[in-house]
């Protein structure tokens, strides 16, 4: 019986094509720990990859022909290399939603390399995953970033990780029509254990930012609410929208380009509903901008306060919380966590509480009871930890 997500992989990929594959990739989901809904914005992030990740078994065909199969869909998606340009992205709806993912890799790759698709081989791909789904860890950019890893080698592309974090986010907001950022997939490409990718989203320069949370005797627990989201229909595109009506309202290219100083003209120029999107963003670019300092200076059990705002300004400027968010929050720190806040596009999915070892099992028991208590559906509460990003494993 397999016990892995590489070997549910394995097994699937013999089971569609009663064959070994060629080899096997990977890729993280990943964590934020601070920075939302900044990076379309231009703004700045502060994500981690985490040891959860999705795996794509690979081989090749003779007939210019892509097939992908999934262990969390019994559905089968199959078309022509050649076809991809008439999938996407005006006939999505002809395969299964999740199959989008990687055929929107595999045309996003040939759109970017400019190759025709009768230079590169037809490929079967078996995916399985331990990325929750729905839980605001990016179990789309893990499927993106294991399926490019996998046609990059495969397809000899030559593209570096930027390249393929590109790719990915092409595929996500023109083939699957989800008009997210790019800090999913930088993360889920770049990570290193114990450290988080500090990223400008504007010129992709990405750096390492120890977290030190092993050595602190610190933890990261996720309590996924299980309210589902996704980022493709609903509140994330109107936010997205109030975004560039704000930039354009106050004439600048994005709202990285504002700082705390520019907010009261904003408010003078904006509707009020406009205004508040606004100054999230504002105020969470110089939130992660602190957190970094703060992380590189006083060390992780020095940020709590940073999370905290970060969870009441999307709560009340952003409005992409939902009560269950609100809970998981507050529970948390009642029970002695060091911060805590929603993760994620919001709408649902997890929050994440910074939390010393010693008090895990007292925040993931003050949460059931919470949720208990509220009339909702249990949590699943569990730890990441901050891990490698994308590669080969076998």
């Amino acid at each position: 019986m397999s016990t892995t997500p590489e070997a549910d992989a394995r097994d699937l990929f013999a089971r569609l094509t009663g064959a070994e594959p060629e080899g096997v990739w990977s890729s993280p989901g990943r964590a934020n720990l601070i920075g939302e809904h900044t990076d379309y914005n231009d703004g700045f992030v502060l994500p981690f990859a985490i040891e959860h990740r999705t795996h794509a078994a690979l081989g090749l065909r003779g007939d210019g022909r892509i097939r992908v199969a999934s262990t969390f869909d019994d559905a089968v998606a199959e078309v022509a290399l050649a076809d991809l340009d008439r999938l996407f992205p005006d006939r999505r709806g002809d395969v299964p939603e999740w199959a989008t993912y990687p055929l929107g890799v595999a045309w996003a790759l040939l759109r970017t390399t400019g190759l025709a698709p009768a230079a590169v081989t037809g490929v079967d791909l078996a995916i399985a995953s331990d990325v929750p789904v729905g839980a605001g860890l990016s179990s789309s950019a893990a499927i993106e970033g294991a399926v490019a890893s996998a046609l990059n080698e495969t397809w000899d592309l030559g593209l570096d990780r930027v390249e393929l974090a590109q790719a990915g986010r092409r595929a996500e907001n023109e083939a699957v029509g989800a008009p997210t950022g790019i800090m999913d997939q930088m993360a889920s490409m770049l990570g290193q254990p114990d450290a988080a990718i500090f990223l400008d989203c504007r010129t992709l320069d990405a750096n390492v930012v120890d977290l030190g949370f092993a050595r602190a005797g610190l933890e990261l627990v996720v309590i996924d609410t299980r309210v589902k989201h996704s980022h493709a229909t609903g509140g994330y595109g109107e936010r997205r929208a109030a975004c560039e009506l704000g930039a354009r309202t106050l004439g600048v290219p994005a709202l990285r380009d504002l700082s705390l100083d520019d907010l009261p003209r904003a408010e003078q120029l904006l509707d009020e509903t406009t205004f508040r999107r606004v100054r999230h963003v504002v105020t969470e670019n110089q939130r992660v901008l602190d957190t970094v300092r703060t992380l590189r200076e006083d060390g992780p059990r020095a940020i709590g306060e940073l999370l905290v705002a970060s969870h009441a300004s999307m709560r009340d400027d952003f409005e992409i919380s939902v009560p269950e968010l609100d809970t998981a929050v507050e529970a948390a720190l009642a029970a002695g966590a060091i911060g805590a806040r929603m993760t994620g596009g919001g709408f649902g999915g997890a929050a994440i509480a910074l939390v010393a070892r010693a008090d895990v099992a007292r925040v993931t028991d003050a949460a059931a009871a919470a949720f208990q208590a509220a009339g909702f559906r249990t949590p699943h509460v569990f730890t990441v930890t901050p891990s490698a990003g994308a590669r080969r494993d076998g």
